[in-house]
Parts: C-alpha cells; sequence; structure tokens
C-alpha cells in the first residue's frame, strides 16, 4: 500500500484502506496533489475535481491562470466517469456523428464528457469515485490523471 501524505502536517503516513464505497477527504487530498505534481511536471495549469461513488464532489481546485471553464468541465468528466464506470475517453470514437454512441453527449442532462480528462476510482475492484481534470488537450488531462491514480490507493480499472 502506498503512504498518503498528511493534508495538515504535510507528513507521509500509511495509507489506511477503504472499507466504504466512498472517496475519504484524506484520499482525495492525497490524490489532488498527486494529479497536481504531474501536470505542474508538464508546466500545466489544471481544474480538478474528485467525486465519490454517488458524483458528489469531495475536493475541487483550480490552479492559478487556469481556464474559468475548466472547472465545470472537470467537474463534468469526474461525474460522468463515476456514472458509467469508465473513463470518458472510452467514447471519443464511438460518439462521434454516425457512431454507434452518437448522442451520448445529451445524456445525463448534459454533464456527459465523450472525451479524455475523467476516470473512474476502483478499490479492489469496486467503483468508489473518480477524479475529472480539465485545462489542456483533453489527452493531457486524461495522462495527468492516470499518473496521479498510479501512484495512490486507488487504481483506475475493476
Amino acid at each position: 500500500m502506498n503512504d498518503v501524505i498528511d493534508p495538515e502536517s504535510g507528513a507521509a503516513r500509511a495509507a489506511a484502506p477503504i472499507s466504504a464505497p466512498e472517496v475519504s477527504l484524506a484520499d482525495a487530498l492525497d490524490l489532488l496533489a498527486r494529479v497536481r505534481a504531474a501536470a505542474h511536471r508538464d508546466g500545466l495549469r489544471l481544474a480538478y475535481v474528485i467525486v465519490d461513488s454517488g458524483g458528489n464532489p469531495v475536493v475541487t481546485a483550480r490552479d492559478d491562470g487556469t481556464q474559468l471553464g475548466a472547472l465545470s468541465l472537470a467537474g463534468d468528466k469526474a461525474y460522468t466517469a463515476v456514472a458509467f464506470g469508465l473513463p470518458t475517453s472510452a467514447w471519443t470514437e464511438s460518439s462521434r456523428p454516425g457512431g454507434g454512441d452518437w448522442g451520448l453527449a445529451g445524456a445525463l442532462g448534459g454533464r456527459a464528457i465523450v472525451f479524455p480528462g475523467g476516470v473512474p476510482l476502483f478499490v479492489a475492484g469496486r467503483l468508489v469515485g473518480a477524479v475529472g481534470v480539465s485545462g489542456t488537450v483533453s489527452t493531457d488531462d486524461e495522462r495527468c490523471a492516470l499518473a496521479g491514480i498510479e501512484s495512490s490507493v486507488f487504481g483506475h480499472q475493476a
């Protein structure tokens, strides 16, 4: 199990296993720090939203200088990923005109996102939440999300 950074002291501590289908605030803050670190290594300033299994925001953040619309998009990416249990990139091709999922972008009350940047979060094969990242090219949004997840207590596949 990976260490978690305590948000108050900044000290590393052993990560506690998640026992409920929710994302704890401590784990969400830790994941936020990891995703932001991945973005900042590449000189990116992004917006981030981490949601629980019900699509409710646990943590939201927007780096200074990030596009104002990025936070809303990050939230919708996270919501879409947890609603379907798949990364938002799963529909990039199939949702184009003529594709089998054409029109999906109008689902979820218009909140469905069909381009990269939303990634579901799993623990022991159980969907517990999602992270949404926005503010640059969507493939870079997703890359930063995955980089943060890889070193966290979460997985991105069931």
